[in-house]
């Protein structure tokens, strides 16, 4: 008889300490199941359907060199805030980015990249999703940093210039030292 009055106050500070729990996260922090996995095997064409996009095989024989990997879209507006991040990084650190127009028209890719700039090194398009699927992609804008051909780091969603410093530079830092 107790255990009836007591299980609906039982199940209620179970449930208040779940949503409690689940409060204090952070949405963004959403795992990879491809942290320290070697990249997906890919190869896309460029945004004019031409071979020359890139490949798994360009990822890895950057070897040692951190690369980023970014997914994008003209159609993401996140992805246009994010978009004088990607310069400044490509510019003032020098850091190579590959980009991956993922779902997206090749005219409004070229359009995009026309209008605010070009930072990366390579762009491919993934017309159909395919390979965001294959790297669990989820929404772009997404980055994933690479080194010797593995997935090491993932920034989900738009790079903000306060992620520069805060976020991106020490996380840099942090993949290069890790192996000296």
């Amino acid at each position: 008889m107790q255990l009836k009055a007591i299980l609906p106050l039982a199940i209620f500070a179970l449930l208040a300490v779940a949503l409690g729990v689940g409060l204090t996260l952070n949405p963004r922090d959403i795992p990879s199941a491809l942290i320290d996995h070697p990249v997906p095997e890919f190869s896309l064409p460029n945004l004019e359907g031409n071979d020359d996009g890139f490949a798994a095989a360009d990822l890895i024989a950057a070897g040692d060199e951190v690369v980023l990997v970014n997914f994008f879209a003209s159609w993401c507006a996140p992805c246009r805030i994010e978009h004088p991040q990607l310069e400044k990084l490509a510019s003032d650190y020098g850091i190579k980015i590959y980009g991956i127009a993922y779902k997206d028209k090749p005219e409004n890719s070229r359009s995009f990249l026309n209008n605010l700039g070009n930072p990366y090194a390579r762009v491919a398009a993934d017309f159909n999703g395919r390979v965001g699927i294959d790297w669990g992609v989820y929404g772009v804008p997404e980055t994933y940093f690479i080194k010797n051909g593995r997935i090491v780091h993932k920034h989900l969603g738009p790079i903000h210039e306060m992620d520069i410093e805060d976020k991106i530079i020490p996380v840099l830092k942090q993949i290069q030292e890790k192996d000296q």
